[in-house]
C-alpha cells in the first residue's frame, strides 16, 4: 500500500499545493520550520483522522483560513482510492472515501495503516502511564476495529458517569439506581476491553523482542507488563463498592483508563535505570512491532513516517533501518531531514527507488540530489 497522490489547501503552513510521491523511499528535506513535519501529519491526518501533533482540529487550519482539505489517492491491493478529509471551524470534520462520506470517521481508522516514529516518542517513557495507554490504543485500533468500537463506547460512558458524579458531588446527593444504569455497562466494556489488550500484548511481546534483539545484538532482556485492575475476579464487586471515592473525586477512579504498561529492561524500570540508547532501540522496536502486527493483521504494508530520524539515531540503527527497507519489509517511507548532505550519503545505500524532494518555504519539488 502506497499513497501516490496529495493536495493540501490551507493545511497548516501549506496554502495550496499538489505532491506526486514514489512507492518506495521518500526523503523530504528542507531547512527547520519549512514545514517537513506538516507534511507528515497531513499524510498522518488521512490515514488516522487526526493530527499526530495537534489536539484539536482547528489548529491545523492554516491562519486567517477558516477551513483545511486534505485529498489524497492510496494505492492498494491493485486499486486506487481517493481519501478526502474536509474540516470547516465550528463544523464536524468529515472524511470521504471515492466521494462518499462515512457514517462513522472510527469505520476509516486501520483501512490504510501507517506508523509513525517522530521525536516526541520519548514521551512513551519519560511522561505518564496516559502516553503509554495512547500508543497501545492507537495500534490496536488501526489493528482491530471491534476494539475500537468498544474503547469509543467505554469513553462515551466514563464521561457521562463522570458528569453524573460531578452532579451528585455538588448536590450532596446519590442516586444510586441511576448510578447503576452506568455501572453495569462500564463493567462490561471494561471486561471486553481488558481481554482484548491481554490478548494483543500476547501478539506484540514476542514482535517486540524479536525487533529490540535485532537492534541491539541481543544484549539484553526487556519486558513489557500489562497491569490491569480489570484482571480480578472480583472487579465488578470492587468497582461498585468504589462509590464513594468516586463521589468524593467526583470522577470514575476505577477501570481500563487506568491500565498501566511498564516498560522494563534486565527486569528494572526502563525511564529509570535504561541508557539513552537502550532507551533509543526499545522505542524503535516498539514501533517496528507495530509495523508488523498491522502488516499481519491488516493483509497490507504500512506507510512508515521517519520525522528527522537521521538526528535521533546513531549509524549503528539508521543502518539497520536501511537493512529493512532493502530486505523489502518496509513498504512506502517518508524521511525527513535538515540536512541533505547527510539523507544522499545515508540513502545512496538503499537499493529501492529513492525520490528526494526539497521544500523550500511552503513549496515541494523534486531534487536531482
Amino acid at each position: 500500500m502506497w499513497l501516490e497522490k496529495l493536495h493540501l489547501t490551507y493545511f497548516k503552513s501549506y496554502e495550496e499545493r499538489v505532491f506526486t510521491f514514489g512507492p518506495q523511499v521518500n526523503c523530504i528535506i528542507g531547512e527547520n520550520g519549512s514545514g517537513k513535519t506538516n507534511l507528515l501529519d497531513a499524510i498522518y491526518f488521512l490515514s488516522l483522522t487526526k493530527s499526530a501533533f495537534q489536539s484539536q482540529d482547528a489548529l491545523s487550519v492554516q491562519h486567517q483560513a477558516d477551513f483545511f482539505l486534505i485529498d489524497g489517492v492510496f494505492q492498494a491491493q491493485e486499486r486506487a482510492t481517493q481519501i478526502t478529509c474536509s474540516y470547516q471551524k465550528g463544523q464536524r470534520k468529515l472524511f470521504m472515501a471515492d466521494k462518499k462520506n462515512y457514517d462513522r470517521l472510527s469505520d476509516h481508522i486501520g483501512a490504510f495503516p501507517l506508523v509513525l516514529i517522530a521525536p516526541n516518542d520519548t514521551d512513551l517513557i519519560r511522561d505518564g502511564s496516559e502516553e503509554r495507554r495512547r500508543f497501545f490504543d492507537g495500534v490496536l485500533s488501526q489493528a482491530a476495529g471491534d476494539y475500537l468500537q468498544d474503547f469509543l463506547q467505554y469513553n462515551k460512558i466514563l464521561q457521562q458517569r463522570n458528569a453524573l458524579l460531578k452532579l451528585f458531588g455538588e448536590r450532596n446527593y446519590l442516586d444510586q439506581d441511576l448510578l447503576e444504569t452506568y455501572n453495569e455497562p462500564m463493567v462490561l466494556y471494561a471486561q471486553r476491553i481488558f481481554q482484548h489488550r491481554k490478548h494483543f500484548m500476547d501478539r506484540f511481546l514476542p514482535l517486540f523482542r524479536k525487533y529490540y534483539k535485532y537492534l541491539s545484538s541481543g544484549k539484553e532482556l526487556v519486558d513489557i507488563t500489562y497491569e490491569s485492575e480489570v484482571a480480578s475476579a472480583d472487579f465488578p464487586t470492587e468497582f461498585r463498592k468504589n462509590a464513594s471515592r468516586d463521589l468524593h473525586a467526583h470522577r470514575t477512579l476505577k477501570g481500563v483508563h487506568k491500565d498501566e504498561y511498564v516498560f522494563e529492561i534486565d527486569r528494572v524500570s526502563l525511564k529509570k535505570f535504561g541508557s539513552q540508547g537502550q532507551q533509543k532501540s526499545y522505542l524503535i522496536a516498539l514501533k517496528l512491532a507495530q509495523f508488523e502486527l498491522l502488516k499481519q493483521e491488516k493483509g497490507l504494508t504500512p506507510i512508515l513516517l521517519l520525522d528527522d530520524i537521521f538526528d535521533k539515531l546513531d549509524d549503528r540503527r539508521i543502518q539497520q533501518l536501511i537493512e529493512l527497507i532493502d530486505d523489502g519489509f518496509l513498504g512506502q517511507v517518508f524521511i525527513t531531514d535538515a540536512r541533505p548532505e547527510r539523507s544522499q550519503k545515508i540513502l545512496d545505500k538503499v537499493k529501492a527507488e529513492v525520490r528526494f524532494y526539497e521544500i523550500v518555504g511552503t513549496d515541494l519539488q523534486a531534487n536531482s540530489l
